[in-house]
């Protein structure tokens, strides 16, 4: 119903838990925010620390980290290519700008309407074409800091006192709009582009960023205060910064139980709560409306300014019925019908049948660009990889060649068993990466980057960190695919136009049988799962120790390693979606990540651990898996398995170990408690030499 209270059951599940709505720590947060209503008064006690950001940036250390990465954007990119988005009112032209009031009236017009434009189209896209949108735009007036809807405040001649432009909850208690009903604020400026051409180059004003930050402070202790049981995120905040032209974002993060609540100083607290409690991330200026006033929708200004407002819809609808990934895969097949539409002749019919028609040109240089073009089409047939191909990889001091002796697949992407030519008995995994010289990446190109470029980068990192441990995979090699025949490639660098011209390989060891593929043959054991469950642990314990986490387990990301041992033991792979810093993001999987992953979006410290136990529990018990078809029907099936304790009762049937394991596991979910591994393999250890008649297992620094 338009204008009616939202259907929490239909977008999401949460509880409300506030940091500050405890007694008289409660009434304090009332009036510290009654009184923090100049965003100056806070930027003049940065300025301090800007001095010091500026010196920093001055020697090309960043500010600031950037809230998305550039992956991310285009994997997002990709799932709204369906999508459709349409701004009505159009921006005023800079150029053509009248002295009057017109043009800025028009301006905040045209944003609340590109806010509605955007909120409307990621709703219907992601979460629901059926139920109602709970959401609304409103202008916030400066001098009240109330909210109204931009055509009431011209009306009323408040045009003047309008600073920023609201996405809010719709609520039918409080129709004009509440500080916690706000999903996200727009910050109207004149000018934040200044400097800047068509492409992103710079970011925005320190100024400018310290007014991001109080109102951001003010949104987070407004949600801190509410009673409303809506989930919206008690630590993290977007903010847009936008003007007629270019646009940009800043997300800040912070635990508000760190701030001091000095009713008397209220702008020194909120500055010390900035500097050494929250984490802020600034995206750099791009164009956002082009110079006819339209929005550029695909392109990276406005694309950023979209994943925001996506992600603060998340915050209060939780996880999308259809994910980013799933809308995102359509991408390849819309990409082959392109790609079949686009052809170079045309099929005509003549009285004898069929026969290829090609317009031909009097210009020998056309004629020869057609013959080489038919050259590639064909080479690219004849490269296909078998049984017995050859490879040549080069790296930085030296060429190998490896000899493919198997085709495997993980259930997405193809990779391969291969040897080195020169040392034929040793059995290696050999991952190819994305050919460079297609036309434009396909989705599946972006799987192929977590396999290859990534998990390269996280293996390296292992590598030079002193990770060692049998249990996890060891980097052979990496480089490039040799091609045959000569290269012509550009003497300022890149690729010739070679199809497989630059493209990445990756080798890693050892190699064995998926736990999949056990499973598939009848061979996952409940002595293996004990001894999975053991080694899968001490790969994550060692690579914990370096700070690094998995982020997709999964059968198909654990091998069994038994070629020619008297003790075969397993060890988890695909490490391409590994968490190496905050920013990063795990994949997502409905039967196989944890719940704090799926609702956030992140790991916590148990979030391996638990997709471990979701593995063994599959895989062990003989339990179908069950058919999930959106994020909140994951979570739900999550919820129904540990509050019945599904989960430990089936896992006890095999191993007593495994069902306190998950127990375990369970008082660890979501908190920011560490995992004990020690304790558990330990106990792992000591189970596996009772069942296995006293063979000795080896630590996890073992390698």
């Amino acid at each position: 119903m338009e204008g009616g209270s939202p259907d929490l059951e239909s977008v999401g599940s949460g509880t409300k838990k506030s940091s500050v709505s405890s007694g008289g720590r409660s009434q304090e947060c009332k009036e510290f925010l009654r009184r923090f209503v100049d965003s100056e008064i806070l930027t003049a006690n940065l300025e301090d620390w800007f001095e010091e950001l500026s010196e920093k940036s001055e020697l090309k250390t960043p500010s600031f980290d950037v809230p998305f990465e550039l992956i991310d954007l285009q994997k997002f990119d990709y799932a709204l290519e369906g999508v459709s988005f349409q701004q009505m009112i159009r921006m005023p032209s800079p150029v053509y700008a009248s002295p009057s009031g017109v043009t800025e009236a028009t301006t905040y017009l045209a944003i609340e309407d590109f806010l509605h434009a955007s909120v409307k189209g990621l709703w219907e896209a992601f979460w629901s074409e059926d139920d109602p949108m709970p959401f609304y735009v409103a202008s916030l007036y400066d001098q009240n800091l109330k909210f109204y809807q931009a055509e009431r405040a011209i009306a009323n001649g408040k045009l003047g006192g309008l600073c920023a432009t609201a996405i809010m909850l719709k609520n039918p208690r409080h129709p004009h709009g509440k500080w916690d009903d706000i999903l996200k604020l727009a910050l109207v400026k004149t000018s934040i582009g200044s400097g800047a051409d068509d492409e992103i180059d710079h970011s925005p004003s320190l100024p400018l960023i310290g007014e991001a930050l109080f109102f951001a402070l003010r949104i987070l202790l407004s949600r801190g205060l509410s009673r409303s049981n809506i989930p919206l995120s008690l630590s993290s905040v977007y903010v847009l910064l936008v003007d007629s032209q270019y646009g940009g974002v800043v997300r800040v993060e912070g635990d508000l139980s760190k701030l001091e609540f000095d009713v008397n100083n209220v702008y020194e607290c909120a500055a010390e709560w900035v500097k050494n409690y929250s984490r802020i991330a600034v995206s750099p200026i791009g164009r956002i409306w082009n110079k006819l006033g339209n929005a550029n929708w695909g392109d990276i200004g406005a694309l950023q300014v979209l994943f925001a407002i996506f992600h603060s819809i998340s915050q209060y609808a939780g996880m999308p019925k259809i994910s980013v990934e799933d809308l995102a895969a359509d991408h390849s097949s819309r990409l082959q019908i392109r790609r079949n539409e686009r052809q170079f002749g045309n099929t005509r019919m003549n009285g004898n049948g069929l026969f290829r028609f090609e317009q031909k040109s009097f210009s020998p240089e056309i004629v020869e660009v057609q013959e080489e073009s038919f050259n590639t089409e064909e080479l690219v047939r004849s490269m296909k990889l078998e049984v017995g191909s050859v490879l040549w990889l080069e790296d930085s001091n030296w060429q190998k060649g490896y000899q493919i002796n198997e085709t495997l697949d993980d259930g997405e992407i193809p990779y391969y068993v291969a040897s080195y030519v020169e040392d034929p008995g040793k059995a290696l995994f050999l991952y190819i990466g994305s050919h460079p010289s297609q036309l434009e990446p396909a989705w599946e190109d972006m799987k192929l980057w977590y396999q290859v470029q990534r998990q390269t980068k996280v293996l390296t990192i292992m590598k030079q960190k002193g990770i060692s441990s049998k249990y996890l995979p060891q980097l052979s090699a990496s480089g490039r695919i040799i091609h045959p025949g000569q290269c012509r490639r550009p003497s300022s660098g890149g690729n010739c136009d070679h199809p497989w011209c630059g493209t990445p390989i990756l080798v890693t060891s050892p190699v064995g049988k998926t736990v999949a593929d056990l499973v598939r043959h009848g061979q996952f054991s409940s002595d293996k799962a004990i001894k999975c469950c053991h080694d899968c642990l001490s790969a994550l314990s060692a690579a914990n120790s370096a700070g690094i986490r998995h982020g997709d387990i999964r059968p198909e990301n654990v091998i069994y390693v038994n070629s020619g041992l008297r003790q075969p033991y397993f060890v988890l792979i695909g490490w391409g979606h590994a968490i190496l810093e905050e920013r990063d993001r795990p994949a997502m999987n409905l039967h196989f990540s944890s719940t704090y992953a799926l609702q956030e979006g992140k790991l916590c410290s148990a979030s391996d651990a638990e997709s471990l136990v979701y593995l063994l529990y599959f895989c062990s018990s003989g339990v179908s898996a069950p058919d999930l078809d959106s994020v909140e029907g994951a979570l739900r099936w999550r919820e129904t398995c540990w509050s019945t304790r599904l989960i430990q009762q089936k896992l006890g049937d095999i191993s007593a170990v495994l069902k306190a394991f998950a127990d375990y596991v369970d008082s660890l979910c979501g908190t920011p408690y560490p995992m004990d591994y020690e304790i558990w393999l330990r106990r792992l250890r000591r189970h596996i030499r009772e069942e296995d008649h006293g063979k000795e297992i080896e630590d996890a620094s073992s390698s």
